[in-house]
C-alpha cells in the first residue's frame, strides 16, 4: 500500500440503505466552498455528539449538500438549514480511513474505481457517510438486480 494514500476496504460492498431524513446546506461541488459550508452545518447543529453526517452530491443538481440525519428534536428551519432525505436503495461502498485533510483528496479518485465497478444508477446522488472523522464510508448508487 502507498504510505499516502489512506487505507481502504479491499472489496467493494453492495449494501441496501433505507432513505434517510436530513437537514442540509446546499453549495457547489468545489473544495473551499464544500470545507465552508461543513464549517456553517457543524456551527449551526452545534455539538456533533451523537449526529450522523453526509454529504451527497450529483442528481438532481449536481450540488453538494452538507448534510445531518434529522433527529426528533431538530428544528430545520435553524440557520437557514433545509429538509430533504437521502434516497434508499442499493449501493456500491467502500470505506476509507486515513487523518483528515489528507483523506479528502482522495474521495474523488475512490469513487471513480467504484463507478467503474458498479451498474451506476445515475438517478441518484453517491454519498459520503462520515462514520468518524478519520472514517468515510463512500457509496454509489447502483441499478437493483
Amino acid at each position: 500500500m502507498n504510505a499516502s494514500m489512506p487505507a481502504q476496504d479491499p472489496t467493494p460492498r453492495r449494501v441496501e440503505r433505507q432513505e434517510t431524513p436530513v437537514m442540509f446546506l446546499s453549495t457547489a461541488d468545489e473544495p473551499d466552498a464544500i470545507t465552508e459550508a461543513w464549517a456553517r452545518l457543524e456551527e449551526i447543529v452545534g455539538s456533533l455528539q451523537g449526529r450522523k453526517f453526509f454529504g451527497v452530491f450529483g442528481p438532481p443538481d449536481g450540488a453538494y449538500r452538507v448534510c445531518v440525519q434529522v433527529r426528533d428534536d431538530d428544528d430545520a428551519t435553524l440557520g437557514g438549514l433545509q429538509s430533504g432525505s437521502i434516497p434508499g436503495g442499493h449501493y456500491l461502498s467502500t470505506t476509507v480511513h486515513g487523518e483528515p485533510p489528507e483523506i479528502y483528496s482522495h474521495i474523488p479518485t475512490r469513487y471513480a474505481e467504484l463507478e467503474q465497478a458498479a451498474d451506476h444508477d445515475t438517478t441518484r446522488p453517491s454519498i459520503e457517510f462520515y462514520r468518524r472523522r478519520d472514517e468515510i464510508d463512500l457509496l454509489v448508487p447502483v441499478k437493483a438486480r
